[in-house]
């Protein structure tokens, strides 16, 4: 029996494999798709990303509801809410994105298999269906986008029910009146913000000095300072002796230093881990680093030349738009086509409450890189549409260079702050100056006009601002 034979084989239907197939399939090449899910999407559209911001939405608009109502009406959450009444439209959103890429791939003359693959030579792999039926196929070219999944510690005992992971954080039933959150980085972060937005009393706890370490240092400082106003807890330097959850119903977290926190549920957010062993990759000579990461060069290229990687399977920065850049890329070099790609500008975006996003150099990274800077800050409470929204908290930071002639970097915490962010990677792209933003009108009142409140700043205080003024 002949084996099938496939120009571009792809492994996971989430952002990265999925951006690729489609990237494969408009350039005429035979492409086969292998996803273990029902439904396109991978972790991003299941477990992570879709919903994890459908629940952030809902979080959000109560809370914007709650300030802006204030002296109308009472909002307040009721006892026992059930968590799925939050979600309600998570399906749909599930079934719709599901849907489109689907429909993508059939547009676009591409195979998909539902099954779990693995390697058995570096061209060949063996396709475990439904029902343990089993296909070998060969892949002229093999991309490796399988994702991730939460690390669990072993002093973290996770039972999915009252200690959790993030995969499991959203099937739980009720409202906790108290949740414990291990980690400080991303995914820690915005469930941590999520729920107590939601009136659940949070304690975060992280082994680092602060949260989100990889932010503008003054960003993070305003998200702490709303995340105590929302009435959560951070605990720093603190390092983890174990976890227990005893017959009183109640989750002990159990700190180095003796100290015990106590709450209904603890969420563990330590990180991810690639799925890639998973693949038996080893047989197709793939070299994995000490933690499964596969490793790659500019053009995503494994150790095996035909043989590429993207998306979580090969580490940071791990999200969704960085997956559907990489895979397009690496396809882009398949076909020999120029695989120009400018993740540099990538933008970052954090669905906290206030949402975070960034672009760029932060402020100490670019003073070490520079020497000096410029800054110019734009407090929301001073923007007229922050005042009409009652979402006065946060701010819009612009760093530029000694002479105020470049924008380095620009970090945004605040309401729309992941929308707003994309104005700052377009200038940057188009090497536009500071100065564009105070010479240029904007709509008022928009959130928008922050950027022209902060670019003056920097004209104000440039060099040739002084000169001008002697």
């Amino acid at each position: 029996m002949s084996v099938p034979e496939f120009d571009i084989v792809v492994i996971g239907g989430g952002p990265a494999g999925h951006k690729a197939a489609v990237q494969a399939g408009k350039a005429g090449r035979s492409v086969l798709l292998i996803d273990k899910q029902k439904l396109l999407g991978g972790e991003c559209v299941h477990r992570g990303t879709i919903p994890s911001k459908t629940l952030h939405d809902a979080a959000s608009g109560y809370l914007h509801l709650k300030r802006h109502s204030a002296s109308l009406f009472d909002v307040e959450i009721q006892s026992g809410l059930r968590v799925a009444a939050l979600m309600e439209r998570l399906d749909s959103v599930r079934h719709s994105q599901a849907a489109v890429m689907s429909d993508q791939l059939e547009r676009n003359g591409i195979e998909r298999w539902r099954g779990r693959a693995r390697f058995v030579t570096d061209h060949e792999l063996i396709v475990e269906g439904p029902g343990r039926s089993e296909r070998r196929i060969r892949g002229e070219n093999i991309l490796v986008a399988t994702g991730s999944r939460p690390r669990v510690p072993d002093n973290v005992p996770i039972d999915h029910e009252h200690i959790l992971d993030s995969d499991s954080l959203l099937s739980l039933i009720y409202l906790p009146a108290s949740l414990t959150v291990l980690g400080g980085g991303v995914i820690a972060c915005e469930y941590a913000t999520i729920f107590a937005a939601l009136g659940v009393e949070v304690t975060m706890i992280d082994r680092g000095e602060r949260p989100l370490a990889f932010m503008d240092e003054e960003l993070v400082e305003h998200f702490l300072a709303e995340f105590s106003t929302l009435g959560g807890k951070f605990l720093p330097s603190c390092d983890l002796d174990r976890v227990e959850y005893g017959e009183d119903s109640i989750v002990r977290t159990v700190l180095t230093s003796g100290e015990t926190i106590e709450s209904e549920k603890l969420l563990c957010a330590l990180g991810r881990v690639t799925c890639a062993r998973e693949l038996d990759i080893e047989k197709a000579g793939v070299e994995l680093d000490g933690r499964g990461i596969i490793q790659v060069d500019e053009r995503y290229r494994s150790s095996v030349p035909h043989i590429y990687a993207a998306g979580d399977a090969i580490g940071a920065p791990a999200l969704a738009a960085s997956a559907m850049e990489q895979g397009r890329i690496a396809i882009r070099d398949v076909l020999g086509l120029e695989a120009r790609g400018n993740l540099d500008s990538l933008p970052i975006g954090i669905y906290t409450i206030p949402e975070m996003a960034s672009v760029g150099l932060t402020e100490a990274a670019a003073t070490e890189e520079h020497g000096a800077v410029l800054v110019g800050r734009a407090p929301f409470i001073e923007l007229a549409r922050s005042q009409i929204s009652s979402d006065t908290t946060g701010i819009l930071k612009m760093v530029a260079s000694a002479d105020g002639s470049k924008i380095l970097g620009v970090h945004i915490v605040g309401h729309a702050a992941v929308e707003l962010i994309h104005l700052a990677q377009m200038a940057m792209i188009a090497s536009a100056s500071p100065e564009t933003f105070v010479e240029n009108t904007f709509n008022f009142p928009t959130m928008a006009e922050a950027y022209r409140v902060a670019a003056l700043q920097i004209k104000q205080a440039s060099p040739k601002a002084s000169r001008s003024s002697d």
